[in-house]
């Protein structure tokens, strides 16, 4: 894991001849060390999501800096930042179990067994799915 740090983090969609241009996050600073948990909440179009967009290197940063680490990621592309998002309206394989769904990007990392075991169970105790790991969704 690696910490998560923005600085004078700032999201503006442009507009065009129908819709004004729209400043979805503005000045944001935060940052999220190694190891910690965090939940970004408020009511929707408040710019979570674009939050995360941005740090996945889904969404481009109008202004300000995306660190993961030291690194700073602003023109990193997103295959680069060892990044995943879970959508609001998520798909899952229905034919794999929870265990193979959770591990599924991780197998694509090539990580050892152990490691991605490992990795998936300490996600799963902290999802409360630890019981439905054998389970298909």
């Amino acid at each position: 894991m690696s910490s998560v740090r923005f600085r004078n983090l700032t999201k503006v969609f442009p507009g065009d001849r129908k819709h004004p241009e729209v400043t979805a996050l503005k000045g944001i600073d935060l940052e999220i060390r190694d190891h910690e948990f965090m939940v970004l909440v408020g009511p929707s179009g408040c710019g979570k999501t674009t939050t995360l967009r941005m740090l996945a290197g889904l969404e481009s940063v109008t202004e300000g800096e995306c660190f993961i680490g030291e690194q700073m990621v602003n023109g990193l592309p997103p295959k680069d930042r060892n990044i995943a998002m879970v959508f609001q309206n998520f798909a899952l394989y229905p034919h794999m179990t929870v265990f193979e769904n959770l591990a599924f990007g991780l197998k694509l990392q090539k990580l050892p067994m152990d490691e991605l075991r490992n990795r998936v169970h300490e996600a799963a105790e902290i999802l409360g799915l630890s019981d439905l790991l054998n389970r298909k969704p």
